[in-house]
């Protein structure tokens, strides 16, 4: 086995020798201007214990010094940045890389395995030109969605902060603002992001950030194509007015053939329809949450064929999606009992059975007026019943005498006499 800085300098021409470490922009730090420290043969490799150059730098002002960690053979095996063991191009864990891009690891774990193992990647990677890495990432053609997604698209320095204090958090630190650790409470020591191993996020294994990235991933919304086989229409909402259907040709042609493209101007949306279902679904899986024309952020989803749209009818969007209900608003109201044509409508619940009674309303006379004469009969009024033509008036020669049928009638008014006596004149 290889020996780091003893006397025995056994496998010597194997040990590391570098002008610059490989870093990921984070590690780096935001400043241009850097000043760095070299050691060589400085350190082991903690994955493949070989004696390499170490390097030693502070990125930034309030940050804690970082050092490389894993020499630039096996950076190179994994694509990864010497300290913080992220992918250079995803900054994401190993395991996670491995997961998106379907990477299977064949680093053998045992000593004489590894370093026969690690002298054949030197010569490999001796024998390249440099701009791709080794191994099984380098074989890898195809990125993933899942990758892109989950990628950071700038670095993150928050990274770089320095340790929390120890001697703060049991109230003995004396040295105050000058103190180059941060006061900070600690964050529960049951979390298992507290717990992390250099060699487990090497090899992609039992790896907690790389678990809590792989949860969030499967929560994140996906479109799964229907069951129905016959459907290769897709659905494209948030058009706007400045989306055309020569723009969503230009886009989807790349995918395949497409049949028809109709534009519907007053919802806002397009229907696309390729000529066969692959096409449909590789254009679905390429351009979902992230297809952008003219500056428009525009939705993908599938089309519904014609029988499952006349099945559905409640509760069902434009786009397809079933609506949940809105909490508060009343219910469907209850369908109307039926008709019967032969029974009397009875708009008020009056007993049909009961005698119709008669209603006497007899109302106080205004205040400065006599009451009416004894003869008088108040009107009566009768429930209602069955619709009854109006009787007329009988006529002036039929009528009792006495009886006051109008106020102009009426003896005891005012002029009454002197009216009667002026008729009688004539």
């Amino acid at each position: 086995m290889a020996t780091s800085l003893g006397s025995n300098t056994y496998n010597r021409q194997n040990w590391e020798d570098a002008d610059f470490p490989i870093l990921c922009q984070t590690c780096l730090g935001e400043n241009p201007y850097i000043r760095m420290t070299k050691e060589k043969y400085g350190k082991e490799c903690k994955i493949c214990a070989r004696p390499f150059t170490v390097f030693r730098w502070c990125p930034g002002t309030r940050m804690r010094f970082k050092k490389t960690e894993v020499c630039q053979t096996c950076s190179k095996m994994k694509n990864v940045c010497q300290t913080c063991l992220l992918d250079l191009e995803y900054g994401l864990p190993i395991q996670v890389r491995d997961t998106g891009l379907a990477i299977k690891d064949d680093i053998p774990r045992s000593d004489v395995n590894k370093e026969y193992y690690t002298q054949n990647m030197e010569r490999e990677l001796a024998n390249s030109e440099g701009t791709r890495p080794g191994g099984q990432v380098g074989k890898a053609t195809s990125s993933s969605d899942m990758l892109l997604k989950l990628a950071r698209t700038t670095p993150y320095y928050k990274r770089n902060r320095p340790h929390i204090c120890s001697f703060w958090v049991k109230g003995e630190c004396r040295r105050g603002e000058e103190c180059p650790y941060r006061h900070e409470k600690p964050t529960d020591p049951d979390d298992p992001l507290a717990d992390q191993n250099i060699k487990d996020r090497y090899y992609g294994i039992n790896d907690p950030v790389a678990d809590k990235l792989l949860k969030r991933a499967s929560a994140m919304p996906r479109l799964d194509p229907p069951d129905d086989k016959s459907i290769s229409t897709l659905y494209i909402g948030g058009l706007g007015e400045s989306v055309t259907d020569g723009d969503l040709k230009g886009f989807f042609y790349q995918f395949g053939e497409i049949r028809t493209i109709t534009i519907v101007q007053r919802q806002q949306c397009a229907f696309i329809q390729f000529a066969t279902r692959q096409a449909a679904e590789m254009a679905a899986e390429k351009s979902f949450n992230k297809l952008i024309v003219n500056g428009q952020r525009l939705t993908v989803k599938w089309g519904r064929s014609q029988a499952a749209r006349g099945k559905e009818g409640e509760g069902v969007s434009e786009m397809g999606t079933r609506l949940d209900p809105v909490p508060g608003l009343p219910g469907a109201l209850p369908p109307p009992p039926p008709l019967d044509e032969e029974a009397p409508a009875n708009y008020f619940n009056l007993d049909p059975s009961a005698p119709p009674a008669i209603m006497n309303l007899t109302l106080p006379p205004p205040p400065g007026l006599n009451p009416p004469p004894p003869g008088f009969v108040p009107p009566m009024f009768h429930p209602m019943g069955p619709m009854v033509p109006p009787m007329p008036p009988p006529p002036m020669s039929m009528r009792p005498p006495g009886q006051i049928h109008y106020p102009s009638q009426d003896p005891q008014r005012m002029g009454a006499h002197a009216a009667h006596g002026a008729r009688q004149g004539d």
